[in-house]
């Protein structure tokens, strides 16, 4: 979860009713009755910052549930004593390696019976809710009789994220509380919703602060609260026929979104709810079978994983950022953005440039962002306030980073660092964002070259989650440490890099994209060349992808990889450095492989008839990302080949139900791609030689 919330939500006073003896019977609940007889069962799981549903957490619970019903207490409150929210969901732990339905079935059945326990109880019931309410934990709530929610609490069900659809109840229980039409959209994109859009929807039926929670529990209880109940519009809308039309809508959703045989959760939910919402007890029933199902497919034990990777390199960020203020120097369409991420989440930030116009363009783009991300209309414009332009470059003396985003070329950069270098205050740290140059040139005309790092971000900034921290041999440790908290301060995922051409994903991307213009040179359509990368499960094609970053850029690394590993890499067509020449640089100039249109590329449809994707030409797009990969650990330029994979699934995109390159590799078998890699550098030439580091890989 994001540090800034949690500190904000750390200050938090929650009402938790009586006080309860400090000696209780569970482990991660407390019990306590109040003056009017309700009893209050507190959520505290042991030794964690967040509510998760584990088996034990969930075993306990019951024993508590029956507790309760023995001692008939005049209603029950059910809230965390965490100050970071209600129940962040099930405990994700408990899901890895799951490979037989059966087992996993018996399991969700008796967290079921739990859930239904709670329902079942012959006496008011109320969750109180504040900070996350998501998943399993949303799924508890439901099965009370009413729900509380404290302002600025957010709802949701992220199951679909992790290939999976609600599990404890919650298909049968939210399509007959809330229109399907909306609960099922819920469902299926996992988005949040806040306090407010919740009520709006009757999935709660207040919204409090929480000086008033002891108020709003009594009027609840003592039925002094209207609830939110289903109107006839939910009603009707789960009735057979009607249900028949609208998941027939939403399946041609969901295959917009993303296709069944990559992503089956969405359209197993939306025949969960065609086949029995109109009984809940039958949806109850298939909920769990079709929950296990589910569970063992490949697409969700990937998809786990990657849940797994992020939170993984989250931790490898630490904690303790010491930056406060970033000096971001050139306000191009990477360093505007970066500055305005940043300003973003919290930091102050000085943008220089030696014109004003691309100052002035940046911070347009990061009003429109800031609308798009923030919420509260004073945050954005606090955001915008901690985005300072500045075109005399006076941020340098105060900042505690300088992040440095001029264009490639080496002498620009070393004459923007003689002139910073005397400025810097002794601690600030001074990064680049260079995706070709390698640090040990940048680093020979520094005074203090300890000090020099790369922060390599990815476009869009605000989408992709990686930033590569880029190391040279002559490194100050405690600098590279700051560096890895800075990046977990502002909400991105690290991967530690040694300097080194392309460093890690723009050496893996690059035989992507040029292999796709090789293709083209054979005169395959380009539509069909994106179309193969897509059907690979990559979010979008090789020659879109080229567009999108720009052909002058591609063409740049391009050239600057090729000097180092020559024949390694396909060769760059004579045509590109013409289309580059020209000014059809991709979406930025509006024209580039495709014509561009509000920033999206002009695609007509494949004709039916003409040539189709071969396995082949998935092959020679996707191994050799695989190929550097392994090289890269061969290396040492990276030492983890989990964040390896995290690095292509948080940088690139890609295909996340693959779990990254070196996954797809061991699930296929190295044998197999070794073989395969054999074969085509036999037909096409020695850029497909596999590597030697496939020798060790396990």
């Amino acid at each position: 979860m994001d540090s800034k919330i949690m500190t904000a939500l750390g200050d938090r006073v929650l009402e938790l009713g009586p006080k309860p003896a400090a000696d209780g019977p569970y482990k991660n609940f407390k019990l306590k009755r109040d003056a009017d007889g309700v009893a209050w069962l507190l959520f505290d799981r042991a030794e964690t910052s967040a509510n998760t549903l584990s088996a034990d957490v969930m075993e306990e619970f019951d024993a508590a549930l029956a507790a309760i019903e023995t001692e008939r207490p005049a209603g029950l409150v059910i809230r965390s004593a965490k100050p970071s929210g209600f129940i962040a969901g099930a405990d994700v732990n408990e899901f890895r390696g799951a490979s037989d339905p059966e087992v996993v079935e018996t399991r969700i059945r008796a967290a079921h019976a739990v859930v239904d326990h709670l329902e079942a109880l012959k006496l008011p019931t109320v969750a109180v809710i504040h900070g996350f309410c998501l998943g399993g934990g949303l799924e508890v709530a439901l099965a009370c009789q009413s729900r509380i929610a404290v302002d600025g609490a957010r709802f949701g069900f992220p199951e679909v994220m992790l290939g999976l659809h609600p599990g404890l109840g919650g298909t049968a229980r939210f399509t007959a509380l809330v229109n399907p039409t909306q609960s099922m959209a819920l469902m299926l994109t996992g988005r949040t919703i806040d306090a407010r859009r919740a009520k709006s929807l009757g999935l709660v039926d207040t919204v409090t602060q929480e000086r008033h929670v002891r108020g709003a529990v009594k009027d609840v209880l003592f039925g002094r609260l209207k609830r939110a109940k289903p109107g006839l519009l939910a009603r009707a809308a789960n009735l057979g026929p009607v249900r028949g039309l609208l998941a027939k809508r939403m399946r041609s959703e969901a295959a917009k979104a993303a296709p069944r045989e990559h992503y089956p959760a969405p359209y197993a939910l939306i025949d969960l709810w065609e086949t029995h919402g109109g009984s809940k007890a039958a949806m109850l029933k298939a909920e769990q079978a079709s929950f296990a199902k589910l569970m063992v497919t490949p697409t969700a034990q990937n998809l786990i994983r990657v849940f797994f990777l992020r939170e993984q390199m989250k931790k490898a960020a630490g904690s303790g950022n010491t930056v406060k203020h970033v000096h971001v120097i050139g306000a191009g369409a990477m360093g505007g953005d970066i500055a305005a991420w940043v300003a973003g989440q919290g930091l102050r930030v000085s943008l220089a440039d030696m014109k004003a116009e691309p100052i002035a363009g940046a911070v347009k783009r990061a009003a429109e962002l800031y609308g798009k991300i923030i919420r509260k209309p004073t945050e954005v414009r606090d955001a915008l306030d901690r985005l300072i332009p500045d075109m005399d470059g006076e941020g340098v003396r105060n900042a505690d980073l300088i992040i440095e985003a001029v264009p490639e070329k080496l002498e620009l950069k070393q004459r923007v660092y003689a002139g910073l270098e005397p400025k810097m205050k002794p601690g600030a740290i001074l990064a680049t964002n260079t995706s070709s140059i390698p640090l040990q040139d940048l680093r020979t005309t520094l005074a203090r070259p300890e000090r020099l790092v790369g922060l390599h971000f990815f476009n869009p900034v605000s989408r992709l989650q990686l930033v590569e921290i880029v190391s040279h041999d002559g490194n100050d440790a405690q600098v590279l440490k700051e560096a890895l908290a800075f990046v977990g301060a502002i909400d991105r995922l690290p991967l530690s890099v040694k300097s080194s051409p392309g460093f890690l994903v723009n050496r893996a991307l690059t035989p992507y994209m040029l292999e796709a213009m090789v293709m083209l040179d054979e005169k395959t359509d380009q539509r069909l060349i994106d179309a193969a990368a897509e059907q690979f499960g990559m979010p979008m094609g090789p020659i879109e992808l080229a567009d999108q970053v720009g052909l002058d850029i591609c063409l740049a690394v391009g050239d600057m990889l090729r000097t180092k590993f020559g024949d390694l890499l396909p060769p760059t067509p004579a045509w590109l450095r013409e289309k580059v020449a020209k000014g059809e640089l991709g979406r930025k100039t509006g024209k580039g492989f495709y014509t561009w249109k509000d920033g999206k590329a002009e695609k007509a449809p494949l004709p039916e008839t003409g040539p189709r994707v071969t396995d082949q030409m998935i092959d020679r797009l996707v191994l050799p990302m695989s190929n550097v990969c392994v090289a890269c650990l061969r290396e040492g330029i990276v030492d983890d080949p989990d964040a390896v994979d995290g690095a292509m699934i948080f940088g690139t995109g890609y295909a996340p139900f693959r779990g990254g390159p070196l996954n797809y590799a061991r699930t296929r078998g190295v044998e197999n791609i070794v073989s395969t890699m054999r074969a085509l550098a036999e037909r096409f030439g020695e850029r497909f030689a596999p590597d030697p580091g496939w020798d060790n890989f396990k």
